[in-house]
């Protein structure tokens, strides 16, 4: 069921605008990050992309990062909790915190390109879904 989910929503984003794409791949990977939260608190740095979250079932968009399950960070280098899972989107944040970060999102070259850092992941006691698991990376 989860991979008829992935490639229903891999096959979306071939034929919707690039911000229903970005929607929906960030849904996969909240999805796998807390498959058994009913709701997430996510915290942006960025508020030009909260139309991207606001409109994702089982997400909730806090202005508190104290309140968010997960930070995600477009363009922050002072990243204000240490104990929250914290996701890149933009591959310069994603460089930055490649220590600290789950995983990342970013365009280049027009593409999507997503990566999960393995030892991360395990700090979290994350475990994705086989359907993400090609996105891992063990040495980053």
């Amino acid at each position: 069921m989860k991979k008829l989910l992935l490639y229903l929503s891999l096959a979306l984003t071939l034929v919707a605008s690039p911000i229903e794409k970005e929607r929906s791949i960030y849904q996969t990977i909240l999805r796998a990050i807390f498959p058994e939260k009913a709701v997430i608190n996510v915290w942006l740095d960025n508020p030009k992309k909260y139309e991207i979250f606001e409109k994702i079932h089982g997400v909730h968009v806090v202005k508190n990062h104290k309140d968010a399950d997960i930070l995600i960070l477009y363009h922050s280098f002072d990243v204000p909790a240490k104990d929250k899972i914290i996701f890149a989107d933009g591959y310069l944040v994603f460089e930055h915190f490649k220590n600290r970060i789950v995983g990342g999102f970013y365009w280049q070259k027009g593409r999507p390109n997503l990566v999960f850092v393995k030892k991360n992941l395990k700090d979290h006691n994350i475990t994705l879904p086989p359907s993400l698991r090609d996105y891992i990376e063990d040495d980053m």
